[in-house]
């Protein structure tokens, strides 16, 4: 096991990685910002080193911070440098381990076009529309012409629900795909896009991988990711329910079988889309997802620890035969907005966090804990598990009652009127869910 690893990240899950570094005997390194002093990690780290006046994407500083701190590793968590195939690369160029997949695999998947080329060669199915990347507006308009409208125009390079518009008729294509290529440009530097068949209506699933890099990799089931808004998930479950379990067992064996074939290293999240008992291949996630921890609670295998452990090993110490699914966990994110999802930074000045039997929660705010406005406005995740659905949802109302926190707004009010749904405790829900039924 390493002896000490830098942490390249903030806020709740720089101190999700602190604290099974802590438990593993891992001593860390918590890097942070000039305008980000005051994270609840940076008071238990081993040592701490202010990175940047307010930005965590500077790659070269990372490394020289890890190599001057005596650091074996870096985690990169999520977001802002975790799919970055760069700072992988020059991670181990520098005698690092990056904890994750290799800068090629990063910078293949990452690639969604290139990664929807690559996922039909392992026998998965892929949602109508181009077959590789679309450079302008004159190879678009022919192929948007061919897939047929309504369709989604993606950045090849994108996430986080950024770079992508949805376009019902042909008139409105030159303006949405103009614009989703500059928000390209702009947020990820790469004008590459691509066309899929929209589908509607549409649930997203997800299947999460581990893999050694030598050919060996199992899945750790599947989650529903089907709540969004504008791309974004504001609440997850595991597992999916509602899907036939020889469909849902052919997709795991396919999602283990393309992390194989890939020679994936560390964790990873193949993203599907299902309607009428289809899943379509969207996109692979090189990285730990935001809502790992449904995963945690329903196989009991701590995802961090085992990134950590894959990372310095080299071995994947886990078979198929041991993974068990057991119960049902929910994950609500709660984000500092108010109720038209305009960002609520400032001071928290009274916090209650819930608690009891099957209760998790993932947040690094505390009293007096002054949030910025410079970053994601994520505060919180809040996670129930029980044996039956039913009981984790009624734990999730419970859990979110006694949820408290005075100085800024939350968006505790919006997973409340989504528990409340009959569609929702009935488990019919799909991508448009949210913006048909609640907002």
């Amino acid at each position: 096991m390493f002896q000490r690893v830098l942490i390249a990240n903030r806020g709740e899950i720089a101190l999700r990685i602190l604290r099974a570094c802590r438990e593993l005997g891992v001593q860390t390194v918590a890097v942070y910002t000039k305008v980000d002093t005051d994270l609840l990690h940076l008071r238990f780290a081993d040592e701490i080193v202010c990175i940047s006046e307010k930005s965590y994407l500077d790659a070269n500083s990372m490394v020289v911070a890890a190599k001057n701190h005596g650091c074996e590793a870096i985690h990169p968590g999520y977001g802002f440098l975790a799919e970055n195939a760069d700072f992988a690369e020059l991670t181990e160029a520098a005698g690092l381990s990056f904890i994750g997949p290799d800068a090629g695999t990063i910078s293949s998947m990452g690639d969604k076009s290139n990664a929807r080329v690559t996922a039909m060669t392992f026998g998965l199915k892929l949602v109508p529309g181009s077959n590789g990347a679309v450079e302008n507006l004159a190879e678009a308009i022919p192929i948007a012409d061919e897939v047929g409208y309504p369709l989604v125009v993606k950045a090849a390079r994108g996430g986080g629900g950024r770079g992508i518009r949805m376009i019902m008729k042909n008139s409105e294509f030159e303006k949405a795909f103009t614009d989703a290529q500059a928000e390209s440009l702009a947020l990820f530097s790469n004008g590459e896009m691509y066309i899929e068949k929209f589908l509607d209506p549409v649930r997203h699933i997800e299947v999460q991988v581990m893999g050694d890099g030598a050919g060996n990799a199992i899945h750790l089931g599947s989650r529903e990711c089907s709540l969004q808004r504008k791309h974004q998930k504001i609440m997850e479950e595991a597992p999916a329910v509602n899907i036939p379990e020889d469909d849902l067992q052919t997709l795991l064996d396919l999602s283990v079988k393309m992390a194989e074939g890939l020679g994936y290293r560390n964790a990873g999240t193949l993203e599907f889309l299902y309607q009428e008992g289809e899943f379509y291949f969207i996109e692979m996630n090189t990285r730990l997802q935001v809502e790992h921890p449904v995963t945690e609670c329903v196989t009991g295998i701590d995802l961090v620890k085992l990134q950590l452990e894959v990372a310095s090993s080299g071995k994947l110490n886990l078979s198929q035969d041991e993974i068990a699914i057991e119960g049902h966990a929910i994950e609500c994110r709660i984000n500092a907005e108010d109720r038209h999802f305009n960002a609520s930074p400032g001071l928290v000045y009274d916090l209650e966090m819930p608690g009891g039997p099957g209760v998790r929660v993932d947040s690094h705010l505390y009293r007096g804990y002054r949030i910025p406005h410079q970053y994601d406005s994520l505060i919180a995740k809040i996670i129930t598990f029980d044996n039956t659905r039913h009981g984790t949802i009624a734990r999730m109302k419970r859990a979110l009652d006694e949820f408290m926190v005075k100085g800024i707004d939350n968006s505790t009010d919006i997973h409340k009127r989504i528990l409340d749904h009959e569609s929702f405790k009935n488990s019919v829900v799909d991508t448009r869910f949210l913006q048909r039924e609640i907002v």
